[in-house]
């Protein structure tokens, strides 16, 4: 994806596991559309993956950088949301 920006780099091993969702959606929700977040962890995060698929269904990309075997980088950009304006739910913030 040739028009996406990477904006900022997230580094979540040194925060404790049941804080690292809630502070990576926070980022994810932050970004305009086709902004990109690398995600750094300690081990595969597999189980974000499938939240992202529950929280935001076709509003994301997710692109492996690095696959372990103790760290692995991820690619997470959000992705440009086409709806009608009358059915709009406001979180994509418009995009």
């Amino acid at each position: 994806m040739s028009s996406t920006e990477s904006i900022a780099q997230v580094d979540v091993r040194s925060v404790p596991p049941r804080e690292r969702h809630a502070l990576i959606f926070s980022i994810f929700r932050r970004l305009a559309a086709t902004e990109s977040m690398e995600l750094v962890n300690d081990h595969d995060p597999l189980p974000l993956y499938d939240q992202f698929q529950l929280e935001a269904p076709n509003g994301f990309a997710w692109d492996y950088l690095e696959r372990g075997p103790s760290r692995w980088r991820v690619s997470i950009t959000r992705l440009a949301q086409a709806h009608a304006p009358t059915s709009c739910c406001g979180a994509c913030g418009g995009a």
